[in-house]
């Protein structure tokens, strides 16, 4: 069953201000500042979980801005995506700071090596980029390929990981 998101709350960062969505499972959404700061009003915490969640979420969001490990994430909750994005959601989970996958070697992890264009389409689709780590997906030929917070976004989270990748 899908949940809709209930409370929003920001992430003041040296970057920007994020703006997590939270339902009643867990961490639902993520935006990059660019895309939160004018069309989502924050809301305050409402329970403990939801608070306790935050402060995760805050940690981690911080961590991976500055090029570290997130340490423990909140629950997620991925319940928005189709079975096939989960499955791609939860492989990228699995790709480690500082690393890349390509769509193709996520395709083959999944055991669907042919659905490359349909992996990329999860990535875009991902609602909670940076702790899912789409940023670490890369096209063919370490190519940058696209990133739904931005390419500016993507580059700057991979250089702050160490990794370098062709224009």
């Amino acid at each position: 069953m899908k949940t809709r998101p209930t409370v929003a709350l920001t992430i003041r960062t040296s970057a920007g201000i994020f703006v997590a969505h939270y339902s009643d499972q867990g961490l639902a959404a993520l935006n990059f500042p660019s895309r939160s700061t004018t069309k989502t009003k924050a809301t305050r915490p409402t329970g403990s979980s939801i608070r306790s969640w935050h402060a995760l979420t805050t940690r981690a969001v911080k961590a991976i801005v500055a090029g570290k490990v997130p340490g423990e994430l909140p629950p997620l909750d991925v319940s928005s995506g189709t079975e096939f994005q989960q499955r791609v959601w939860e492989e990228l989970l699995w790709i480690p700071c500082g690393e890349t996958r390509s769509y193709g070697e996520i395709a083959r992890s999944i055991r669907k090596p042919k659905s490359v264009r349909a992996v990329g389409g999860a990535c875009g689709a991902n609602p909670i980029p940076l702790l899912i780590p789409c940023h670490r997906v890369l096209a063919a030929n370490r190519k940058i390929g696209g990133f739904s917070g931005g390419l500016d976004w993507k580059k700057r989270l991979l250089q702050r990981e160490g990794v370098t990748v062709e224009e």
